[in-house]
């Protein structure tokens, strides 16, 4: 199972809004995720190493880094409701592979 955690500015509209697309993209991919969060990018940061991916705004991306150096996969996005853009980079990131799911 894989552990996604999806995080905005404040964690009210935008994160609920990704964690839905997120939701599409996993059911047209046939995964059901270990757990699927979504909260402000200031709770994010220190719970992110207990995810497998994190998905949050492009410009966003570098506040994870330790996550990232821990091994969680942080994906920015570019329009945070793009299901084909989410997909795309999960399937891109390798880690569906890594949890042995595709």
């Amino acid at each position: 199972m894989v552990s996604i955690l999806v995080a905005c500015a404040n964690g009210a509209g935008t994160s609920l809004m990704m964690k839905m697309t997120c939701e599409k993209v996993l059911k047209k991919l046939d995964i059901k995720p270990g757990k699927l969060l979504h909260c402000a990018l200031s709770e994010a940061k220190s719970a992110a190493t207990q995810y497998d991916v994190v998905f949050c705004p492009l410009n966003f991306i570098s506040m994870f880094k330790s996550a990232e150096d821990a091994g969680t996969t942080v994906i920015g996005l570019r329009n945070v409701m793009s299901a084909q853009e989410m997909e795309e980079k999960l399937l891109a990131s390798g880690v569906l592979e890594k949890k042995g799911m595709k």
